[in-house]
């Protein structure tokens, strides 16, 4: 049996329709011991997005963001974001989102990037799939200061650190974004392997 033979969607309502789309759905939904029992959730519909972590097999060096984000500033955190590059697709292909996302955030022309996973990063509530990508880039590759745009409300900066800072920076809690959390173990463990 199918999680589609489990659902049965009663109602769906629109709470809003400004940045995404968030709906609230009222479904029964059959449980494993064969009892339907009524639910409802909030989904947050943005679409999904791809990020990418660059890096330098030969300096061992990674490129990161630095950018404010309102959500985790109302959760608490009193700082700049240190994040991958990422982007929602808006309908592209993730491979070539995320090549033109790296270049407007960072300033490097990336040719060549590598999908190496997929995931669901908060699926209680929020419907957008992550593709996660990794690229080597030169200093050469470098071709504008990046920043992203400034009428999308983007300030970024950019930061090149070597890998054993980068993880550092996890670990004492600088760095807490989940998915470049992901791609820093990713790299760490099958591509900037220490010396």
């Amino acid at each position: 049996m199918s999680i589609a033979d489990r659902i049965r969607v009663q109602d769906v309502k629109t709470l809003s329709d400004d940045w995404y789309v968030l709906k609230k759905t009222t479904f029964a939904y059959r449980r494993g011991d064969g009892e339907w029992q009524t639910q409802s959730r909030e989904t947050y519909d943005r679409g999904n997005g791809a990020t990418i972590l660059l890096y330098d097999p030969a300096r061992r060096t990674v490129v990161l963001v630095k950018q404010f984000r309102y959500p985790a500033f109302v959760s608490g955190y009193d700082d700049m974001l240190i994040e991958t590059p990422a982007g929602v697709l808006d309908d592209a292909a993730p491979e070539e989102r995320i090549r033109a996302e790296v270049e407007e955030e960072t300033g490097f022309r990336i040719h060549h990037v590598r999908r190496v996973f997929e995931a669901f990063m908060s699926p209680g509530a929020v419907t957008e799939k992550i593709y996660f990508f990794v690229g080597e880039y030169e200093p050469s590759d470098r071709v504008s200061a990046g920043g992203g745009h400034a009428g999308e409300g983007e300030d970024i900066e950019v930061l090149e650190i070597g890998i054993d800072e980068a993880l550092a920076m996890v670990a004492d809690g600088r760095i807490c974004d989940g998915k470049t959390i992901m791609l820093l173990q990713y790299a760490a463990l099958h591509l900037l392997r220490g010396a």
